[in-house]
C-alpha cells in the first residue's frame, strides 16, 4: 500500500503532464506497476521470459541455417535477407536471457542496457540487405524458385505471432522494454515472413522476379522503422 502511495505522490500515469504521449504513459505505468509484482511473481516471470528467449533462439537458428543456405542455392535476396534477420533475432534473445539471470531480475541497469542492445539490433539487417536487394533489382538479376524458402516462410507466419504475443504480455506485467522489444522483432519476423512469401510465390508460379528483391526491401524498411519507434520509445519514456 505504501508503494502505491508512492506512486501516486510521483504522479506517475496518464495525467502525468510529462508524459509525451499514450504509449510513453502505458510503458511508465508497466514499469511502475513492476515495481510492486511480488517478488515470487516477479522470479516466475523472469523464469518464463528466459524459456520463452530460449525457444526463440533455437527457433530463429534453423530459420537463419534454412534461409540462408536456401537463399544462396535459389540466389533469393529477400531468402538471405529473412536468414539474416533471423541471426539479428537470435542475438535479442541471448540479450534477454542475460537480462534475466537471478542476480540482474530487479537490476534498472541492466534493463536499460538490454533495451538499448535490442534497440540497436533492428537497424543492423537493413543496408547490407538494401544495397544486395537494390543491387539485384537494379540488375535485374533473377532468383530461382525455392519451395524450401516457401515452407520456412510458412512455419514462421505460424510460430512467430505466437512467440511474440507471449513475450509482450510478459513485458507488460514486468514492465521491461527490452523484453517488449524482443516479442516485437519476434512480430516482425513474422510480417517479413509474409513479405517473403508473397516474393517467393509470385517469382515461383507466375515468373514475377522483381517481386523478390522488392520484398527483400520492404524487409529493411520494416526493420528500419521497428528501430526508429523503439529507439524513440527508450528515449522518450525511459
Amino acid at each position: 500500500m505504501k508503494e502505491l502511495q508512492l506512486i501516486e505522490a510521483a504522479g506517475v500515469g496518464a495525467d502525468d503532464p510529462d508524459c509525451g504521449g499514450d504509449d510513453c504513459c502505458a510503458a511508465t505505468d508497466s514499469a511502475s506497476a513492476a515495481g510492486v509484482v511480488d517478488p515470487s511473481r516477479r522470479r516466475e516471470l523472469a523464469r518464463r521470459a528466459r524459456l520463452l528467449s530460449w525457444a526463440s533462439f533455437g527457433l530463429v537458428g534453423a530459420e537463419a541455417i534454412i534461409g540462408i543456405v536456401a537463399g544462396i542455392v535459389a540466389m533469393s535476396w529477400a531468402l538471405i535477407g529473412f536468414g539474416i534477420g533471423s541471426l539479428i533475432e537470435g542475438m535479442a534473445s541471448v540479450v534477454i536471457v542475460w537480462r534475466f539471470q537471478e542476480h540482474r531480475i530487479d537490476s534498472e541497469h541492466a534493463e536499460q542496457i538490454a533495451q538499448r542492445l535490442v534497440s540497436i539490433q533492428f537497424f543492423v539487417l537493413a543496408p547490407y540487405i538494401s544495397y544486395e536487394a537494390g543491387g539485384a533489382l537494379l540488375n535485374a538479376d533473377r532468383p530461382n524458385e525455392s519451395w524450401s524458402g516457401v515452407a520456412l516462410a510458412v512455419a514462421s507466419m505460424i510460430t512467430m505471432p505466437l512467440l511474440g504475443r507471449a513475450k509482450i504480455a510478459i513485458a507488460h506485467e514486468l514492465g521491461s522494454s527490452a523484453t517488449r522489444g524482443e516479442g516485437q522483432q519476434n512480430l516482425l519476423c513474422a510480417y517479413m515472413a509474409t513479405a517473403l512469401l508473397i516474393g517467393l510465390l509470385a517469382n515461383a508460379l507466375f515468373g514475377v522476379w522483381w517481386l523478390d528483391p522488392v520484398a527483400a526491401l520492404f524487409i529493411a524498411a520494416v526493420a528500419v522503422k521497428q528501430g526508429v519507434d523503439s529507439w524513440r520509445g527508450e528515449l522518450e519514456c525511459c
